[in-house]
């Protein structure tokens, strides 16, 4: 072989990616290099980050065509909520996005809540946010520890996952759960801080940031990680928005977008915190926005601790929430009215309402049709993880079948919130 042929493959093969990444599908037969073959790709957990199927054609080991399955879990999250009142669905909520369910408790309730006209008192909207970030830093804590060690950097698992050990001792004083928290209710919570819990928090807060600028020492210089991930899966600031993607996957394409500052809600506005964004789009600059964003989330959580009122944490509503307990049990009055809110449900008036909260996978929006009671009409979830998941037939030709795991550990999707 002539040394000229040598150096010319090398050239013939960018060429033959940069086609495939501009013209997809419809890149002529006559421009690949070889005979293409079909590969399943999934739906083997974990290898996909879930039960996910991609179907995939290769040029070698080029991907020329990427088609993607969702449904292998089928849940019907959305028919099931039209069949129970709005406070059963709380649980359901815990299983979309199951790495962050104290968020997914929160969104949901607050759209409810809107739909009801309530606002909650000061004290329940900060237990909120602390909810809401906890899950935050611990959702992109498994996301980062799987997705690295995709790639082979195991030691970074270990850290990700000694820290997430911490928030779920954190929920479980909070919630008596660990994993499905069922914590929110519509109106406010099960129950107030635990007495330990602040000081605890604090702790959390003070040795966080060391293992965190650990885990940013073993990854963001190094040259392996850099060589996996940087100008991989890039995705254009135009490409972001058209594709409606939301959360990391869009700010680490420039786009300067976060619920929490563009439609603010439980008093976001008061908190002092920056959106991080990144300037390429490719997997690194997902890794960078992720890791940040878990700094911002630290600052917010220390906020709101500090500076948590005193007061109730529930919305009062004599007619449509549960009386106190202790009333309960001393009075008929009292006693029948939490009958009724049991079996039938808060009654909520006619009409339809759209909230969504900024979880960490993304926009977590609620739908609502209500025709009044204590059963929604309609209900729809605008799932993130799904979402961001459909860039994928355009985002994986042109790259190397070794480079789909990286891609989709960037994306960090949930299954939980694919197949609702």
């Amino acid at each position: 072989m002539s040394t000229s042929t040598i150096y010319e493959a090398p050239d013939a093969l960018g060429r033959t990616q940069q086609a495939i990444q501009e013209h997809g599908a419809h890149l002529p037969a006559s421009e690949l290099l070889g005979e293409t073959m079909s590969l399943n790709f999934g739906p083997s957990h974990p290898s996909t980050h879930g039960v996910f199927r991609i179907v995939l054609d290769l040029d070698g080991e080029l991907i020329t065509k990427a088609t993607p399955e969702v449904g292998y879990l089928h849940r019907g999250d959305e028919k099931i909520a039209e069949n129970m009142q709005y406070n059963q669905f709380v649980p359901y909520t815990d299983r979309l996005d199951y790495l962050a369910p104290l968020a997914n408790n929160v969104a949901y309730a607050l759209a409810v809540e809107k739909l009801m006209g309530w606002e909650l008192p000061p004290r329940g909207k900060a237990i909120r946010v602390i909810c809401c970030e906890l899950a935050r830093i611990s959702a992109h804590l498994l996301g980062l520890g799987a997705s690295s060690m995709d790639i082979g950097a195991i030691t970074v698992f270990l850290y990700t996952f000694t820290e997430r050990e911490k928030i779920y001792n954190l929920c479980e004083l909070l919630t008596g759960a660990r994993f499905t928290t069922s914590y929110t209710r519509v109106g406010g919570q099960v129950r107030d801080l635990p007495e330990k819990f602040p000081a605890l928090l604090r702790e959390f807060l003070d040795s966080f940031p060391i293992a965190l600028n650990e885990i940013s020492n073993l990854l963001t210089r190094n040259p392996i990680f850099i060589d996996r991930t940087r100008n991989v899966g890039i995705i254009s600031k135009e490409d972001a928005i058209a594709y409606g993607l939301t959360g990391p996957m869009l700010r680490g394409s420039g786009v300067d977008y976060d619920v929490r500052k563009a439609h603010p809600y439980l008093d976001y506005e008061k908190y002092d915190f920056d959106i991080p964004i990144g300037t390429v789009g490719d997997c690194y600059d997902r890794y960078l926005v992720r890791v940040e964003e878990m700094r911002q989330s630290l600052s917010i959580l220390r906020q709101a601790i500090d500076t948590i009122p005193e007061g109730p944490i529930n919305v009062v509503d004599g007619k449509s929430t549960l009386p106190p307990k202790e009333e309960v049990l001393k009075e008929m009055e009292q006693l029948i009215h939490h009958f009724i809110i049991t079996t039938e449900g808060i009654d909520a008036p006619a009409g339809e309402v759209y909230s969504s909260c900024e979880n960490p996978k993304g926009e977590l929006g609620f739908y609502i049709h209500s025709l009044g009671g204590g059963v929604p009409n309609r209900l729809h979830i605008r799932a993130p993880s799904f979402v961001n998941l459909s860039i994928v037939s355009k985002l994986l030709p042109g790259h190397m079948v070794g480079d789909v795991v990286t891609i989709l550990g960037s994306i960090d999707m949930v299954f939980g919130e694919c197949d609702r």
